[in-house]
């Protein structure tokens, strides 16, 4: 009986991401990629590039639940997340996914030990689940920008050298490029297309991926732009630089790897362990910490320093280059 339901779970969890890749495919249309660039425009009250009439009609024209997401703090910046982890959803979908996913979580759960307490457990993995996995996602992206930037950089300074000016450089990068880099580039060259400066264009960039190197490129290229000099030597030593930045980022995180598993495997097992003893092993066996004021007391105080020696260990591991 519990095989069937856990099958069943599966074969509805894989219908649900079928029809996932397909609404997905849908909204990977040009034109729904520049709805929702227009929105995302429309909805930073810091971009001047729209005027305040067209920026009412957008606005006008978002959902009403996606209002409603935008006014709630915790999901203010929902729709900049999804961007810069280039997952082309709309929050109101990446909630509704959500919401789904941390039901079915809950559900699971209950059906395998009729025990409302790991449901809510397994309900809560389920709800942080595509946080976390969406903050990885945005992590992996900013770091195939950082390795692309050099590469870019110097094909940017060759093209100067060879006599084309900026903006055919920057299309260059866009059409040889391999996402993500090429098509940050690719939409800075048609904002520039549009009327906005090259260097507000590339400044657009640094809001849709978080790295230190593209800001420093940014940067290069609006004090050459303010007072002149040579460009491409200028590129040419940014990209050496970012190239032994990586290179020694590499090192440290060899030298590092065995501090950070171990912080991992310290945080998990006794959460593991806890968990599995519980409810699958030898239910019953921590009823004490359960029902016994000092247990609990206990266990709270476990927790709080199992959290506090992961913090630290991954403030140890954590070395900024």
């Amino acid at each position: 009986m519990l095989s069937i339901i856990v099958l069943t779970f599966i074969a509805v969890l894989l219908l649900l991401y079928a029809a996932y890749l397909g609404f997905t495919a849908a909204k990977e249309s040009p034109t729904a990629e520049l709805r929702r660039r227009l929105r995302r425009m429309a909805t930073d009250s810091r971009s001047e590039a729209i005027p305040e009439g067209l920026r009412g009609d957008i606005l006008r024209e978002i959902p009403r639940a996606e209002q409603i997401i935008s006014r709630v703090p915790l999901l203010r910046n929902l729709d900049r997340m999804l961007d810069q982890a280039g997952v082309k959803i709309t929050p109101l979908n990446f909630l509704l996914m959500t919401g789904a996913l941390t039901l079915a979580g809950f559900v699971l759960g209950y059906v395998l030990r009729s025990n409302y307490i790991l449901g809510l457990i397994t309900a809560a993995m389920a709800l942080a689940a595509p946080f976390i996995y969406l903050n990885t996602l945005k992590g992996k992206r900013a770091d195939k920008f950082t390795e692309q930037l050099p590469d870019a950089l110097t094909m940017i300074s060759r093209s100067l050298r060879a006599g084309h000016s900026l903006t055919s450089a920057i299309e260059l990068v866009g059409n040889e490029m391999l996402p993500p880099l090429g098509n940050l580039f690719k939409t800075a060259f048609e904002q520039q297309n549009l009327g906005l400066r090259v260097a507000d264009t590339l400044s657009n960039m640094t809001e849709r991926v978080k790295s230190l190197d593209l800001r420093l490129f940014v940067t290069a290229i609006i004090i050459n732009s303010e007072v002149g000099g040579n460009l491409a030597e200028l590129l040419d030593r940014l990209a050496e630089t970012i190239r032994q930045r990586l290179t020694i980022r590499r090192q440290v995180r060899v030298y590092t790897a065995q501090g950070r598993m171990s912080g991992y495997i310290l945080a998990a097992l006794p959460i593991v362990a806890f968990i599995l003893m519980h409810f699958i092993l030898m239910p019953g066996y921590e009823e004490p910490f359960l029902k016994e004021t000092k247990g609990r007391f206990i266990l709270l105080g476990a927790l709080v320093m199992q959290l506090i020696g992961f913090l630290i260990i991954r403030k140890i591991v954590n070395i900024r280059i």
